[in-house]
């Protein structure tokens, strides 16, 4: 297989003559880097990436980091379709994406900012961080690239992008109370991110824009696991007064709450309605099907890769706070109270 020194001899320049015009400096002229690249394409050679990386000082890789505190996240496809929107705008860009293996949020053999340093990664990407891991905030406070999802992350290089999470949950609220409903339960994030927060106060906003009251025996918790909106919506249920309808901060939660009510002996859409957040896949399939507040997932993908793209090529570039519009789907799962 030809290397450097081959082009270089070929061509009749020096090996870091053949280095640079590959590797786009402009002191090469435009004749003798025409003469290197056609050498190049007929003897086939493919530079190595360790090699351009040291002349570049790029590594063409974007490091993610996501961190799983219930194990499912991951798989949440939710986070499926993000990354693989992510992944196909960088991956047009010639970057590659490297997953670090960060199980649990205590796995501290490295810090995030010496992991992202030892791998050379141009660019960290963010996914379902804590919000105030010390971890994080040291890597937001460096100076690699940083582009976070539904976490503010700020710093010198370090920018957010998340979904109008606020203003789906007024909108959430509004649709229930346009369909008669005043007793309106909520299932909220236990592990209080940045998106369970601003649903819960636009839950509280849209309560009060309406003149309905806050009662905190409507008031739960999961995890976002199917599980957790299960157990969550059997206490509501086992309240003095159960709720007409109950607000899900995802739709997974909003899923288990449906088999919670109709194991109460009720069911779901017709005796108590139900709406979540986020429009996954399954939202459509499930019976009745879920009205949710629906993420744009494919833009919240292309949109940050863009984002942190431009932080790793121009670094006077003030890193961006993005939001992303959410818009109600109206299925099934809510009818109107008489």
């Amino acid at each position: 297989m030809a290397n450097i020194y081959d082009i270089a001899r070929l061509a009749n320049v020096s090996p870091a003559t053949v280095s640079r015009a590959l590797n786009g400096y402009a002191d090469v002229s435009p004749k003798t880097r025409q003469r290197i690249q056609k050498i190049v394409e007929e003897v086939g050679y493919r530079p190595s990436a360790v090699a351009r990386g040291l002349v570049t000082k790029r590594s063409m890789l974007i490091g993610v980091f996501f961190v799983d505190h219930v194990n499912t996240g991951f798989r949440h496809p939710f986070f499926q379709d993000i990354l693989a929107s992510f992944k196909d705008v960088i991956g047009r860009e010639g970057y590659d994406l490297l997953f670090f293996s960060t199980n649990t949020a205590n796995d501290k053999s490295m810090s995030y900012q010496s992991r992202a340093e030892h791998r050379r990664a141009d660019g960290i990407l963010l996914v379902a961080a804590p919000r105030y891991e010390a971890e994080v905030a040291a890597l937001a406070s460096s100076r690699i690239p940083c582009m976070s999802i539904d976490m503010d992350l700020i710093g010198p290089r370090a920018g957010y992008l998340t979904s109008d999470n606020y203003g789906g949950a007024i909108r959430a609220v509004d649709f229930l109370v346009q369909n008669g409903h005043t007793d309106i339960a909520f299932i909220g994030d236990k592990n209080n991110g940045k998106p369970g927060q601003d649903r819960f106060m636009g839950y509280r906003k849209g309560l009060q824009d309406h003149g309905l009251p806050f009662r905190s025996e409507w008031m739960d918790y999961g995890d976002y696991t199917e599980s957790s909106g299960y157990e969550a919506a059997n206490r509501l249920l086992s309240a003095s007064q159960v709720p007409s309808a109950i607000f899900c901060a995802g739709d997974v939660m909003a899923i288990g709450a449906m088999e919670a009510i109709r194991e109460h002996g009720l069911t779901p859409g017709r005796d108590i309605s139900i709406i979540g957040f986020d429009d996954v896949v399954l939202a459509r399939h499930v019976s009745p099907s879920l009205t949710t507040i629906a993420q744009n997932r494919n833009a919240m993908g292309e949109q940050a890769a863009i984002a942190l793209v431009e932080l790793m090529r121009n670094p006077n570039v003030v890193p961006p706070t993005l939001t992303i519009e959410t818009n109600l789907v109206i299925r099934e799962s809510v009818k109107p109270r008489i």
